[in-house]
């Protein structure tokens, strides 16, 4: 059984930074590929940015140079930093753990961005 511990509210001024953790109760989280996905108001769940068991990134054009995704395979984390925050960045931040048709998402972290 794999859960997603993230969750909360989060408030960061315009410019700020932040970094989202989501450990993951699973014994061979090393296997699983790991993303972030964020759900603003009135627009679809949308990618961020993911890393594959391998180490492979990707980030999403929107948090290019501003966004970074990082595992720590020891700790069975997966973070995501977030820097130069834009009030547009607005949204439930989702964690999501994938190994072939397997799927889990944490429970969101709304995170506000005010202006």
């Amino acid at each position: 059984h794999v859960q997603l511990v993230e969750s909360g509210v989060v408030f960061v001024q315009a410019g700020g930074s932040l970094r989202l953790s989501c450990p993951a109760s699973v014994i061979t989280f090393v296997m699983y590929h790991m993303a972030w996905y964020r759900h603003a108001p009135g627009m679809q769940r949308e990618l961020v940015a993911r890393m594959t068991r391998n180490g492979n990134t990707y980030h999403a054009d929107a948090v290019k140079r501003r966004f970074t995704i990082s595992r720590d395979n020891a700790k069975d984390t997966v973070a995501l930093q977030m820097n130069g925050l834009k009030p547009e960045d607005t949204a439930v931040y989702y964690c999501k753990a994938e190994l072939g048709g397997e799927v889990h998402w944490g429970k969101g972290t709304l995170v506000t961005v005010s202006s």
